[in-house]
């Protein structure tokens, strides 16, 4: 019997799915106990769908508090560099994966999100709701695009097939198959523009159909950019063909998920503790631009609540020893998050969550003007613009304020070496500037580009992480100790392993997976989008430790 449970949230009432799964997939239970407060999934009606759409748009990116938050916290936000770490136990910022770990986000992802989703899609499709039906299929692809970010090859197509296996697909057949959602999508909803499809349940655009088309074509934008360097052809063709067709153009387009009190903002629910801090690369790049959204993301250093001495970062990859009590509560100097994002209870205002932005498509727009692509604009203009519209979104600053930042010729800045007891050997991040420099040769623009990209994806640490990957920007920099002796401390890593329950759950086919993925099932292991020659990556040894 599949379940749905009531509780208090975003829209009057929640409702969450659940239906129990194979390692995280598909295993059938022939009776599951029905506690008082669920209904059965029979009782959902087209007025009640709505609903379990909302929970599957809040927990299908934002997350649940363990599981899958630790995809976030704990990978993607350390191997971005947007964040270090303070605490001795978490050992992914030194290159060790915890394989309880990667089985938490997997099982939280798949025994969760995918299930509210599809369980969303069956019941619009079966139901004769085509507009609905299309915006949740358009949902479904951010999900699992970050989930394939992530590990390389997995479930995706046969997902809910009822069976005691589930096959895994290949990273270019899913990235392929993404765009064919999206066509699809986009085609009901151009012809159900004047369709009520979720109301305000709909937690991101209110069931506004010319909203979710352009936000389809804007998420078409960012997976045309991933491949690039895997199908340089397929990815012009996406990618100018979504540019033609209408994306986000202003900050009123973006795609944010309401925040609640009891729906929080992945970084408002964590904060009430310490363990992540503001990374070397963060101070070097935001202190030296001299960025206005330094005060935006961080406190100055002296406690978990801000204090008065500085901005100050952490280099990843901090051996034990060094993160030392005064490090953990922030007394060393090191910045925690700032105001914004502290519990409720100590004046945080729970800021919505960010799927995708008018910034990040400029971003997307000026690197693909750089390859000559028709993207509406120069490189240097739509740059221009995508920093213009993060500036608007994070920070109070003036039309002035924007314009001097713009054309500022500051560059990143070296790192003190006083915040923990050693010296570490920290110069300046790189030696680009703000303004755009466009007599310099591709990479330099290149990089220009996904360090202000990086710069605005503070909240999604996945895409920075996954963009840093890709391009081999910004250059962060080398990791103070690597935990694994196969890995290098300039190193990037590059995806996550496997779940190790499938291996025992589902045990034929993760064998399969790993054949899909071409490659050993390490962190080292190249994604499929993840082919930019390693020779054209920034040298990071200036800064290993001496």
């Amino acid at each position: 019997m599949n379940t749905i449970k009531i509780k208090q949230g975003l829209s009057n009432i929640f409702l969450l799915i659940f239906l129990l799964a194979l390692g995280g997939c598909t295993k059938n239970f022939d009776t599951i106990n029905t506690p008082k407060n669920t209904l059965t999934a029979g009782q959902i009606n087209s007025a009640t769908i709505g609903q379990a759409f909302a929970d599957a748009q809040y927990w299908g990116l934002v997350g649940d508090g363990s599981g899958w938050e630790l995809m976030h916290e704990l990978h993607a936000n350390l191997y971005s560099q947007i964040f270090a770490t303070t605490s001795s136990g978490f050992n992914t910022d030194q290159f060790q994966e915890t394989a309880s770990w990667v089985d938490a986000g997997w099982r939280a992802f798949y025994s969760g999100p995918a299930v509210m989703i599809k369980f969303v899609e069956d019941f619009t499709q079966e139901n004769n709701m085509p507009a609905a039906n299309a915006i949740a299929k358009i949902y479904s692809v951010p999900m699992y695009e970050r989930m394939t970010d992530f590990f390389g090859p997995i479930p995706f197509s046969q997902f809910g097939n009822g069976k005691t296996t589930v096959p895994y697909d290949s990273q270019q057949s899913i990235y392929e198959a993404f765009f064919k959602i999206l066509d699809s999508a986009v085609l009901v909803l151009k012809q159900n523009t004047s369709a009520t499809s979720f109301g305000t349940n709909d937690i991101i655009y209110q069931g506004k159909i010319d909203k979710w088309i352009t936000f389809a074509n804007s998420l078409r934008l960012r997976l045309a950019m991933r491949i690039v360097y895997a199908d340089p052809s397929l990815a012009q063709q996406e990618a100018e063909k979504a540019v033609a067709a209408g994306v986000m153009m202003s900050n009123s387009d973006n795609a944010l998920i309401l925040t609640t009190p009891n729906n929080l903002n992945y970084l408002t629910r964590w904060s009430y503790i310490n363990p992540f801090t503001m990374s070397a690369t963060q101070e070097s790049i935001l202190v030296g631009f001299n960025d206005p959204r330094l005060f935006a993301f961080w406190n100055q250093g002296g406690g978990r609540l801000g204090g008065n001495m500085g901005y100050n970062g952490l280099r990843n990859g901090l051996p034990r020893v060094l993160k030392t009590t005064s490090v953990r509560n922030g007394m060393a100097g090191n910045s925690f998050v700032s105001n914004q994002f502290l519990p409720l209870a100590d004046g945080g205002t729970n800021p919505r969550c960010i799927v995708m932005t008018a910034s990040e498509v400029y971003f997307l727009r000026a690197e693909g003007a750089l390859r000559g692509w028709n993207m509406g604009g120069t490189a240097e203009d739509l740059y221009n613009n995508g920093i213009t519209q993060s500036l608007k979104y994070w920070t109070n600053s003036t039309d002035l304020d924007i314009q001097n930042y713009i054309n500022s010729t500051n560059t990143p800045s070296a790192v003190p070496d006083g915040i923990v007891n050693a010296t570490f050997n920290t110069p300046p991040e790189s030696d680009i500037t703000v303004k755009y420099q466009g007599t310099a040769g591709f990479e330099t623009q290149l990089e220009q580009i996904i360090t202000q990209k990086w710069i605005d994806s503070y909240l999604t640490p996945w895409e920075a992480w996954a963009e840093r990957r890709r391009t081999g920007y910004p250059r962060g920099y080398a990791i103070i100790a690597s935990l694994d002796p196969s890995i290098p401390v300039t190193a990037i890593i590059r995806r996550m392993v496997f779940a190790p329950s499938e291996f025992s759950n589902n045990q034929v086919e993760a064998n399969k997976a790993v054949t899909l993925l071409g490659g050993p099932d390490i962190t080292m292991t190249r994604v499929w989008w993840d082919k930019k020659p390693l020779a054209d990556y920034p040298d990071l040894s200036s800064s290993i430790v001496h």
